[in-house]
């Protein structure tokens, strides 16, 4: 019996630190070595992001697994954290 091996697309850059700056704005650093701003207002208005809202929570943000988490199992996409976040200019 042949097994067919499935290659997977290669994974987009991860998020290696990530510091929460003022008006939902995420300073993230990825592993290609580049930092990126993420405005995370968007997010806001959808349920299962509401205790974003409090800034104290939203501060609270973490790494792991190369993307963004906050406490009671919020996170989100390291791929589009990436597309959806903006470069910061040298």
């Amino acid at each position: 019996m042949q097994h067919d091996i499935i290659h997977a697309a290669p994974l987009g850059p991860r998020v290696t630190k990530a510091v929460p700056m003022p008006d939902y704005q995420l300073l993230l650093s990825f592993t290609n070595g580049e930092k990126r701003v993420f405005d995370a207002k968007g997010l806001l208005c959808y349920k299962v992001f509401k205790p974003l809202e409090n800034k104290q929570f939203f501060d609270l943000v973490q790494v792991a697994h190369g993307t963004v988490l906050w406490p009671n199992d919020i996170d989100y996409c390291p791929d589009t954290l990436y597309m959806q976040s903006a470069p910061v200019s040298s």
